[in-house]
């Protein structure tokens, strides 16, 4: 589960970098950071929740 979530936010990032989603928040290309912070994030939540199973 934590490999296709990084593989899917690595690949939103790529596609943010590339061509931006128009998402809000997410207008600029520069704002892929915002993208490595959620996959941070959600990577640090599967490995709590998986620790606490």
């Amino acid at each position: 589960m934590t490999k296709l979530i990084g593989l899917l936010l690595l690949l939103a990032m790529l596609v943010q970098i590339i061509k931006p989603l128009g998402l809000p928040g997410l207008r600029r290309r520069a704002d892929f950071w915002k993208l490595a912070v959620v996959a941070f994030a959600a990577w640090a939540v599967t490995l709590l929740l998986r620790d606490l199973t």
